[in-house]
């Protein structure tokens, strides 16, 4: 019968009261509908839901706790292997991983694992309970660099605390998270209620985190290695430096980057009226790309009072963000110009952006990536009317640290070389997440820190 039962709808705000306001669009579920949802699990003997997941999460067991009743049970499973829970069940792309491997899935739709994840979390945030003596961990002295506090750095960090060793995070902005809190709004991630609570649990662990520390130039990896007394160094300071078109006008007042426009937003709180930080949203807004930054600039835009335009050269079937932001997207009222590609953006005798110039697009050979190539319709220039251009076209990782570290390699995308187990061309140096793929999901990364960490534990043990 547990296949019968259909999936526990989530309860959200109204897409027309949510557009102009950013407390989380999401409510979660409550106790009772967490405990019904999880009775649609059908614990599969080959459960193909942890194999997805990238780091490997007892999805089976937990949700079997919950169909007991015992979510403090289903929370310490999912602890032994989620350093950021209620993070991860908020903005994991689960419907391609876990959900998506579900066995319920082909037929109908795929247990929440996502939403039972957040209620466990949220639920053991909100409801503690008694404080146990924690077990002690016994300290082994090794001294353990991480360089970025994003979640492959947290993920990492976590891992080796709990293993013994003495580890300190260098955090370049004045928040720990990475792009967790400088990336993400605050309507889909809400950043002292979950981010924050989340990074105080790894600091509970004993993983010391430093701020405002620039790696590369407050102080660099040699120094890490040759002068404090660090026996590895991890760096995973994620895929940060924006990338344009490299169109006309692109100087102009007005454009931005997608991480620039969401940095002052998220992490500098442009967003609340008691905070003094500029933000140019404009009037009319428009966000060129498809991915899911492209659908959080959008979205932010929007709840800052503009009318916004998400560009996109392909149709919709092809847009890499996750559909449930899009659906929020269109819900909220976002306008989507697709088959749609800029040529230029021009500007006013004041030199501030007043419209972009597009052209029609149309579906032509698959790529390498299997897309269909968009190809230009000669003769179908139009111009979309804006005060605003935002530029969400992905990201490549910042060279600083690689440039400021003998022996680093990096490849023809400016992305560190390490192995699949993350050690990179300098011994002692490892990296994960972003800053070796590229820009990726959350949860990616965090299982490449933890893969790192188990191979920093075995150089560590073979000095």
């Amino acid at each position: 019968m547990a296949n019968r039962i259909p999936r526990v709808p989530v309860r959200e705000q109204d897409p027309q009261v949510r557009a102009r306001n950013f407390e989380e669009v999401c409510h979660g579920y409550n106790k009772e509908e967490a405990l019904l949802e999880a009775t649609r699990c059908l614990h599969c003997k080959n459960p193909r839901c942890v194999s997805a997941c990238p780091v490997g999460l007892n999805i089976p067991e937990f949700v079997a706790k919950l169909v007991e009743g015992d979510i403090y049970g289903a929370s310490a499973i999912i602890e032994k292997d989620s350093s950021l829970p209620a993070v991860c069940g908020r903005v994991c792309p689960q419907e391609t991983q876990c959900e998506g491997s579900c066995v319920l899935g082909v037929k109908g739709e795929a247990v929440a694992i996502g939403k039972l994840e957040r209620f466990v979390a949220d639920y053991v945030r909100a409801n503690p309970a008694p404080e146990a003596a924690a077990p002690a961990i016994e300290k082994n002295g090794v001294k353990v660099a991480i360089i970025g506090s994003g979640p492959a750095g947290l993920a990492c960090a976590a891992d080796l605390a709990k293993w013994g060793y003495d580890v300190t995070i260098y955090e370049a902005l004045h928040k720990a998270g990475g792009v967790l809190q400088y990336g993400i709004p605050e309507f889909r991630l809400p950043k002292e209620k979950v981010l924050a609570h989340e990074i105080a649990d790894v600091e509970k662990l004993g993983v010391k985190i430093e701020t405002n520390v620039l790696v590369g130039r407050t102080i660099t990896i040699d120094k890490l290695l040759d002068e404090m007394g660090f026996k590895a160094v991890f760096i995973g300071t994620g895929a940060g430096l924006p990338k344009f078109m490299g169109i006309p006008g692109e100087n102009l007042c007005g454009v931005f980057s997608a991480n620039e426009f969401l940095t002052r937003n998220n992490l500098m709180c442009a967003y609340r009226d008691d905070y003094l930080t500029p933000i140019h949203a404009g009037k009319k807004v428009c966000v060129v790309g498809g991915g899911n930054v492209a659908m959080d600039a959008a979205r932010t835009a929007l709840r800052l009072g503009a009318e916004v335009h998400i560009v996109y050269r392909r149709t919709e079937a092809e847009l890499p963000a996750r559909k449930e932001e899009v659906h929020h997207a269109k819900q909220e009222g976002i306008i989507f110009d697709l088959l749609t590609n800029p040529v230029a953006i021009i500007g006013d005798e004041n030199g501030w952006v007043k419209s972009i110039r597009c052209v029609k697009m149309e579906l032509g050979e698959p790529d390498a990536s299997g897309r269909r190539s968009p190809v230009v319709i000669e003769g179908s220039e139009f111009e979309i009317e804006a005060d605003t251009v935002i530029m969400a076209l992905g990201t490549s990782s910042n060279p600083l640290v690689a440039n400021t570290t003998k022996g680093l390699e990096t490849t023809k995308r400016g992305c560190l070389v390490a192995s699949p187990e993350g050690q990179t061309t300098r011994a002692g140096v490892f990296a994960g997440g972003d800053a070796v793929t590229g820009a990726a999901t959350v949860i990616l990364a965090m299982g490449a820190g933890r893969t790192a960490a188990k191979a920093i534990d075995n150089y560590v043990k073979n000095l």
